[in-house]
């Protein structure tokens, strides 16, 4: 089959790998229809690389059709239409039962002390071969994906991968007062998703903060007050409390995570950890900053006294420093951490009809053929051809 694959910093290449097997009789193997390319992916791309071997298969955002199952699968049958959660979780866990399927105590991966497994992101998360590529084995296959229905087309459904829960919990976690007011940092994907659900769920006032132009303009499309961050600067936090009655918004959702702009020294750090050798790279990435905290910072600053912050953007470093005589001056509350999917689908599935409230039918900005990969991640990351979210069709 043909598979995207990680082949050095910045080298994404498409592969002719081995068709997946049913390992244990819990499996199942889907025939890939659409799969997403994440802003987590980047990370992959660019910093993540000493926790990666060359070959390994990148992804975490497939749906598709059941090809085959294991003798002991009872609810899926071949040809059933189905999402994959990217975190791989068991169901039935002291942590599952418990709606933390990202700490599922059946996959974690004790060698890196991490949570659980997730598909197509590196060592740290168990090197699961990921979603972006024709056919994908889906453990557990009773309990993990998700049935969907016949008929509407794949964008209706493939963001229940990823994206509709990874910003469902970020707005859950900021936990907006009824018409109180969020900032999210960062307009990609989860980010932008992050404005709609808010609104849906009864924010007055959503503010989206980027640099991109297309990204604020998209946003702004939908009802958010857009701020420029080259426009504003070093007056974008002025800006923002005059906007949220003199004291900040209630809550901020920081959406960009270890990459954030504005940081030149830790890019450098980022960019020299990641030309070492694997095994003193993975071990000062796992010892020592590397993150850019710049957005980290900056929701830190505008977040109003008490409110809180919520981190969906994805941080890698161990050691990075954190202004906490500020965070506990100001009785700020944080939560933080990878989406529990199979917690929310019950949340979104009622939100996935012809009303389309969220927008899911026109979220896509492009859609390419896999063979497309190794210039759509180039093009991502360069934040070029207007690209916020990419579908892949195999």
């Amino acid at each position: 089959m043909k598979a995207v694959t990680w082949q050095g910093r910045r080298k994404i290449e498409v592969a002719t790998v081995p068709d997946p097997q049913i390992v244990h009789p819990t499996d199942a193997v889907i025939e890939v229809t659409t799969t997403g390319l994440c802003g987590s992916d980047l990370h992959l791309y660019e910093v993540l690389g000493p926790f990666l071997d060359a070959g390994d298969i990148l992804g975490h955002e497939p749906m598709g059709v059941v090809a085959e199952v294991g003798t002991e699968v009872r609810r899926l049958k071949v040809g059933d239409r189905v999402v994959v959660p990217f975190n791989v979780s068991c169901g039935s866990c002291f942590m599952c039962e418990r709606g933390l399927h990202s700490q599922c105590e059946t996959t974690q991966v004790h060698e890196y002390g991490s949570g659980a497994s997730l598909f197509g992101y590196t060592k740290l998360y168990g090197q699961v071969p990921g979603g972006q590529a024709e056919y994908l084995r889906v453990p557990f296959a009773d309990a993990l994906p998700i049935p969907v229905p016949e008929g509407p087309p794949d964008d209706r459904f493939v963001y229940l991968s990823d994206v509709l829960p990874t910003a469902w919990q970020a707005v859950v976690y900021a936990d907006v007062p009824p018409g109180g007011s969020l900032a999210v940092l960062g307009l990609g994907p989860i980010g932008d998703m992050c404005t709609r659900i808010a609104a849906h769920r009864g924010a007055d006032t959503v503010i989206g903060i980027d640099l991109v132009p297309e990204r604020l303009a998209r946003a702004a499309g939908h009802g958010v007050q857009v701020y420029d961050l080259t426009q504003y600067g070093d007056e974008l936090v002025e800006a923002v409390r005059k906007a949220t009655g003199g004291r900040g918004p209630d809550a901020v959702i920081d959406a960009v995570g270890m990459e954030a702009h504005g940081s030149v020294a830790v890019a450098a750090v980022q960019t020299a950890t990641g030309l070492l050798p694997d095994a003193l790279a993975s071990a000062l990435m796992r010892k020592a900053g590397v993150d850019r905290v710049g957005a980290l910072r900056l929701a830190i600053e505008l977040v109003r006294r008490g409110g809180t912050l919520s981190l969906s953007g994805v941080y890698g470093g161990a050691a990075d420093p954190l202004p906490l005589l500020t965070m506990f001056d100001k009785q700020i509350q944080l939560r933080m951490g990878q989406a529990n999917v199979r917690r929310w689908v019950d949340d979104l599935l009622p939100l996935l009809t012809d009303e389309d409230p969220l927008g899911v039918d026109g979220f896509a900005t492009h859609h390419l053929p896999l063979d497309d990969a190794p210039g759509a991640y180039a093009d991502f990351q360069g934040k070029r051809d207007s690209m916020v979210k990419v579908l892949f069709h195999p």
